[in-house]
């Protein structure tokens, strides 16, 4: 078992994988009983390819609500994840490891959402300064 985030980025030998390509990981190999386990999407083809998400955000210094991301892919689909909720500071970096079900080579656009709590002032605003995405597989933003 991996707790979310230690599995990512891979070690300098590379992401263990299973099946065929197995036996580039010897030393993996050698355990008995060792197990392996694998992030899923909910809908066919089941991949899911692991980002890691890092927002700046911009505008009122505090306020209360949660931020999203959008991923719109080439044929039309969307699929929305939250990074963040509750208090939320223009002062901090919100980073969130992402199992996105959508192939990061068909991703068209990619969206910011704020959504405010219905307490918070009417007036207040917020953005996002900069979206930074990792993917696992190579590295590439």
């Amino acid at each position: 078992y991996f707790p979310q985030g230690d599995c990512f980025p891979c070690p300098p030998e590379g992401c263990p994988m299973m099946g065929h390509y197995a036996d580039r990981f010897p030393d993996k190999m050698k355990r008995e009983n060792q197990k392996y386990f694998l992030n899923t999407g909910a809908d066919e083809p089941f991949a899911a390819w692991r980002q890691k998400v890092f927002i700046k955000l911009s505008g009122v210094k505090k306020t209360r609500g949660d931020i999203n991301l959008v991923y719109y892919d080439t044929e039309g689909h969307t699929k929305e994840y939250e990074i963040a909720n509750g208090d939320l500071s223009q002062d901090d970096v919100y980073t969130k490891y992402l199992d996105v079900e959508m192939n990061p080579k068909n991703t068209s656009k990619i969206e910011f959402i704020w959504n405010k709590a219905v307490f918070s002032l009417l007036w207040s605003r917020l953005g996002a300064e900069t979206v930074n995405i990792v993917h696992g597989e190579d590295g590439r933003r």
